[in-house]
């Protein structure tokens, strides 16, 4: 096993990292405070390759393969994990109608996506009497001529009010998951509307909010794959979406270790730096280890994805393990700054508050357990 990185993972990871630390990083204390959506970060990110990592080259995107992503993903969300939610997003759709859509809509949709042109990409599965089951949706499409109507509404939808294109799941028959069907809205669709934004605990800087279709008319060209295929394709999605939540935490937590080793470094008690006392060492060695185990898990899930094998269980493994080691890496940043960790005068707080989340969206931790039991069944 290979673990060195080759030209194309190295560029990607440090134009993600500069851009991070220059742009991205000295912004997130306002973005978070204000609830500012950076419509500016995501176009240069755009021009910079980002929201198309593992996108093909001829639709916009950098071609770098799905550990290049998670490497970038890793940098943002090390900067600013409200930024990185958008991105993974974005590049889930895009990578989605690649893989699905025709070439009209790969020319139509994907280079708006990857650009930066559409801003940021929306994924709109969830409702709400419908999370974690997603068969249970109710909003539907009927078709009308060559015209499909949708009416319902999605709940939790990341960019929302942001998101020039819109990947919206709907029921075209009552067969259960074999009746949910895909389709690719645009903003400013009539009968489209956008509801109050969410006022979240954290991802403050990352827009959340609910959609409502009333009569919303599309054309049979915006039907993403085949009619009754909206759960097959949502599965794939998911699958890819946990290795960008997975390296999501990753970063969020390695942030949280960097700014623990220089808080203790220049914090002193009882006439030492209290990184001297071993009671602290210990709680840096079990994050750190923690951390970079995630690493590692993300990036299997990663290569196995990028080398075309079935990655399911490795995928729903990464994102439940980052995710929770995320959570506890980032509670342990805060009593390691004692009181100043409960202040937003340190970044520890609001690393906190963007993890939670981690464990919820893109599949809870029950969820993910539940597919990697099925999976350890299955191949046994």
């Amino acid at each position: 096993m290979n673990f060195d990185l080759s030209e194309t993972q190295t560029l990607i990871r440090d134009t993600a990292r500069k851009f991070a630390r220059e742009v991205v990083a000295p912004r997130a204390r306002q973005l978070d405070r204000e609830e500012i959506f950076p419509v500016d970060a995501y176009r240069q990110m755009g021009e910079l390759g980002l929201l198309g990592v593992n996108v093909p080259s001829e639709y916009g995107g950098a071609e770098a393969g799905v550990v290049s992503y998670s490497l970038a993903v890793i940098e943002i969300a090390a900067a600013c994990a409200s930024t990185s939610v958008g991105m993974c997003v974005t590049n889930m759709c895009a990578e989605l109608i690649c893989q699905f859509g025709t070439e009209d809509q790969k020319k139509r949709f994907v280079t708006k996506l990857v650009s930066g042109e559409a801003v940021a990409g929306a994924f709109a599965l969830s409702e709400p009497h419908a999370g974690s089951d997603p068969g249970a949706g109710t909003t539907n499409a009927v078709k009308k001529g060559d015209r499909w109507v949708i009416n319902g509404s999605k709940q939790w939808i990341t960019s929302g009010a942001y998101a020039g294109v819109i990947v919206v799941w709907a029921r075209t028959s009552n067969e259960g998951n074999k009746g949910l069907s895909c389709f690719l809205v645009e903003k400013g669709t009539p009968g489209l509307t956008v509801g109050r934004a969410e006022d979240k605990m954290g991802l403050r800087g990352s827009n959340t909010v609910p959609l409502l279709f009333e009569n919303c008319e599309v054309g049979e060209e915006n039907l993403l794959g085949r009619q009754g295929d909206g759960f097959k394709l949502a599965m794939v999605a998911l699958d890819g979406g946990r290795i960008g939540i997975a390296s999501q935490a990753c970063g969020v937590g390695r942030a949280a270790i960097e700014a623990s080793v220089k808080y203790v470094k220049d914090r002193h008690a009882f006439g030492h730096p209290i990184g001297d006392f071993q009671a602290l060492r210990f709680m840096l060695a079990d994050m750190t280890t923690q951390q970079q185990t995630a690493e590692l898990l993300t990036w299997r899930a990663a290569t196995m994805k990028e080398k075309k094998t079935p990655f399911t269980r490795e995928a729903s493994m990464a994102k439940l393990f980052a995710s929770e080691m995320s959570n506890k890496v980032c509670d342990k940043a805060v009593q390691l700054h004692g009181g100043y960790g409960y202040i937003d005068e340190f970044p520890v707080e609001r690393y906190l508050r963007d993890a939670r989340v981690q464990t919820i969206y893109e599949g809870t931790s029950e969820i993910q357990r539940i597919v990697i039991a099925r999976e350890v069944i299955k191949a046994g």
